[in-house]
């Protein structure tokens, strides 16, 4: 008996076409994919043909980069000479020029850590939690205020983009925690937490932030004994803090609730603690749910930095409208809000993006 088979020509596969693949099918697939998709895709394209050359053409081609005042911008474009005269008031405020090195080493001490903490696979994320958490507060507050041998720099000469930061960053870490507080105090069974901690809620939430912001400022004085003063970048600070905290415990509550019941009965049933439970089994979940929505409380914040003009703190906005109004700068408003805008924008669009990453990460789509 002899073996037989049957003698077969094997061929590699072919490649796919590459209408199937490739940015061929990614317009395909998203920007022509039917007809009504096609034209506003083309009208789109149009649109932009009409803004982007303009554009480009005022702010570089035809921009003038260098001068004293307006007059030496003669180009009929953008004037960035007044970025370039006035920046380290924009950047600093009125702080004194030769102490701007504890202002920067303050934020690279602040970023650094930080950066560790948020990037995955750094070593020793516990040292630098406890750096953010327990030592740097009392090293920014000696750089940038004085002490320990170097000079005191009063609040009123703090401005700029340095404000700005202070005014954003430390609400943004208070709020959180300090919201999840409320958020599991307004579900307490207890009614006396319960009501103080709804209190505590809707009180901010009924109202503007101009209004706290002139609450802490103007009016919270009156209730103080007489003498008694309170530093104007400490009371917004106060102000902004209790007012993202309202904002964030209504996020952090709706994430609580969009837990299954059947989480927090097995955690009973494993014999956990109240704060055993909501640390290692609920909160864990419900703050994962709701990153869009701490994002978002944080980027609002970080916006609404812009109101304490109204109690006199020139952030960077309020230095930008100072520098335009000046003689020398008239007519240049335009130029510094998109100088402005650019700077929200980075820092708003980098939280967005971090955000989206680790939802990406987490799974927050609770996909299968």
């Amino acid at each position: 008996m002899t073996d037989s088979y049957v003698k077969t020509d094997f061929h590699p596969d072919l490649p796919p076409p590459s209408s199937e693949i490739g940015p061929i099918h990614w317009l395909r697939l998203n920007l022509f994919s039917t007809w009504y998709n096609s034209l506003l895709t083309l009208g789109a394209i149009y649109l932009l043909y009409l803004i982007v050359p303009p554009f480009l053409d005022w702010a570089v081609f035809s921009a003038d980069w260098a001068g004293k005042s307006n007059k030496d911008c003669t180009s009929g474009g953008a004037c960035w000479a007044l970025i370039n005269v006035r920046f380290n008031q924009f950047m600093y405020g009125f702080y004194p020029a030769e102490h701007y090195w504890r202002v920067n080493l303050g934020f690279v001490l602040f970023v650094i850590p930080v950066a560790a903490l948020l990037i995955e696979g750094v070593p020793g994320k516990k040292y630098f939690a406890v750096f953010v958490g327990l030592l740097y507060p009392p090293i920014a507050f000696t750089l940038f205020w004085g002490g320990y041998g170097l000079a005191e720099v009063e609040t009123e000469q703090w401005g700029g983009l340095f404000l700005t930061l202070v005014l954003a960053i430390i609400p943004i870490a208070i709020s959180l925690p300090l919201g999840t507080l409320l958020a599991l105090g307004r579900r307490s069974h207890m009614p006396i937490i319960r009501n103080i901690c709804v209190g505590f809620i809707e009180l901010p939430r009924a109202v503007p932030l101009i209004t706290v912001l002139f609450m802490a400022s103007v009016v919270l004085p009156l209730f103080l004994p007489p003498g008694t003063t309170i530093d104007k970048v400490l009371r917004a600070l106060v102000g902004m803090s209790f007012f993202a905290a309202a904002y964030m415990a209504e996020v952090v509550r709706g994430g609580l609730q969009a837990i299954p019941k059947g989480q927090y009965e097995a955690a009973q049933a494993m014999g956990l603690s109240y704060w055993r439970m909501m640390g290692l089994v609920i909160l864990p979940q419900a703050l994962k749910i709701v990153i869009p929505g701490i994002v978002n409380t944080f980027i609002g914040l970080f916006k609404d930095t812009t109101l304490v003009l109204i109690i006199g703190l020139l952030d960077i906005l309020a230095m930008i409208n100072a520098a335009t109004a000046h003689g020398n700068w008239m007519g240049t408003s335009t130029e510094g809000y998109v100088f402005a805008a650019l700077i929200y924008w980075c820092f708003c669009f980098g939280m967005s993006r971090y955000s989206i990453s680790l939802e990406a990460k987490l799974h927050t789509g609770h996909k299968r």
